[in-house]
């Protein structure tokens, strides 16, 4: 059963994207059934609680299991996706839009239900890349298209950090079982709890990489209730309830939870009330309140986290998909200032910069993380330009020169060095032939004048 529930949207997904626009007609229609039938599946599953082994490496024992804490997000995912897709249909979003959204849907479920790290990093890793491409999905606007990378290359710096924690969770315990990491020993535990602090806190867009879910306000507003309700933000929050006996045992990384998640529920709920654009306004509220969620991790509140996340799921997606009714019925995403004059009643409130701004994070990034490591990336390419290739051209124009001396100065030498010794050697090989006549008596005058000769030595040198 638990196959069935991660694998139909899967499935169905998969198909959709490969039919492309042949199946535009009915892929609306087929969202939905699927949709619904992940649902219906999703509700047999909360009833049973299904458990399955999957040994994906020798000697890795993992699986996938529905329990007390994964059944309410795998219930809350399969509705969201429904309504999503419900409003989608109704917008007229074709195959590549449905076949997105199941595939996405289907590795949200995979990430919930994992019991090892290697599982959560496949769901973790294609719910990313569906990610890109749902917030990208309008790819003739470059504005989009830039966002996406943005908000896809922050959440990748970031996901590292779970990669990390696979590799020491194997060193310091021989598995990759969720269950067990808190029974790592010093200093695995204090390096595993690390990565996966920084991997939840970067994908549930909190301080200090909240602005990426600024800019993945360019998709669709169907992807954003979706990503920013039950599924992608709620992921890190969902990870960091998991594993928070892997951040009590660490005896720091609960603390720094509580942190992070407190000033960004600070933070962010400042820069909400600054924001004049309405989906602006949800994005940084789905920041600040994920961060009550990431509270409730550090505070071991696991069951007050959980409700949480279910009612901002249910919530926030509402409050997205009616954002885009708005925008389409007025063709403007400035509503928040008449609901302040409103409020208000007439009081003229100056918004902070800095909130309006999303606290300059951006920029800060950029200033911090990404001019210099360009920097450094420029350096680089410099040194590989300059040295590096400037070596092997400098040895290859040796290399020709050298040829080329040979062939012209030192070749022609050598040749005339060897021509004048083969001179030499036959001419006196010539000289020697000469007495050679064959004759007898000529070899007896020879030797009778060697031994004259040999006479006349032996006198002058007595």
């Amino acid at each position: 059963m638990i196959a069935a529930v991660c694998g139909t949207p899967l499935l169905a997904g998969a198909l959709l994207l490969v039919a492309g626009r042949r199946a535009d007609r009915v892929a609306p229609a087929a969202g939905v059934a699927v949709a619904a039938a992940v649902l219906a599946l999703a509700g047999a599953a909360a009833a049973a609680r299904p458990a399955a082994r999957v040994a994906v490496l020798p000697g890795a024992p993992g699986g996938l299991a529905v329990d007390g804490l994964s059944v309410a997000m795998v219930v809350t995912v399969a509705a969201a996706v429904l309504l999503v897709l419900l409003h989608a249909a109704a917008e007229g979003f074709g195959a590549r839009f449905s076949g997105l959204m199941l595939v996405f849907a289907g590795a949200m479920l995979v990430t919930v239900t994992a019991s090892d790290l290697l599982l959560l990093l496949m769901g973790w890793e294609v719910m990313g890349a569906m990610s890109y491409a749902l917030i990208g999905y309008r790819w003739t606007d470059d504005g989009a298209v830039r966002s996406a990378a943005a908000a896809f290359v922050t959440t990748r710096a970031t996901d590292t950090g779970l990669y990390l924690a696979a590799g020491f969770a194997l060193a310091g315990t021989g598995s990759l079982s969720l269950a067990g990491l808190e029974a790592a020993r010093s200093p695995w535990i204090d390096l595993i709890a690390a990565g996966v602090v920084v991997a939840a806190l970067g994908k549930s867009a909190q301080l200090p990489f909240s602005f990426w879910l600024s800019r993945a306000m360019a998709g669709p507003s169907a992807v954003s209730a979706l990503l920013h309700s039950a599924t992608m933000v709620a992921a890190g929050g969902y990870l960091l309830l998991r594993l928070h006996p892997l951040l009590a045992a660490s005896g720091w990384a609960d603390a720094v939870v509580c942190w992070a998640g407190a000033l960004t529920a600070l933070v962010l709920g400042v820069v909400a009330l600054a924001q004049r654009d309405l989906k602006q306004l949800l994005a940084a509220s789905t920041c600040a309140q994920i961060g009550f969620v990431v509270l409730a991790a550090g505070a071991a509140a696991v069951a007050g986290g959980a409700l949480h996340l279910v009612a901002h799921a249910a919530v926030k997606s509402l409050l997205f998909l009616c954002a885009g009714v708005w925008l389409a019925r007025t063709g403007t995403p400035l509503a928040t200032a008449a609901v302040v004059a409103a409020v208000a009643k007439g009081v003229r409130v100056r918004a902070p910069a800095w909130g309006l701004h999303w606290a300059y994070l951006e920029r800060a990034a950029h200033a911090g993380v990404v001019r210099p490591v360009l920097a450094l990336a420029r350096g680089l390419a410099r040194f590989d330009d300059r040295v590096v290739d400037g070596t092997v051209a400098a040895i290859a124009r040796g290399g020709r020169r050298a040829a080329e001396f040979a062939a012209r100065d030192a070749e022609p030498r050598v040749d005339g060095v060897v021509a004048a010794v083969g001179r030499g050697a036959r001419a006196l090989g010539a000289l020697a032939r000469r007495p050679q006549t064959g004759q007898v008596h000529m070899y007896y005058a020879q030797a009778a004048v060697m031994l004259a000769v040999l006479v006349l030595i032996a006198v002058l040198a007595g």
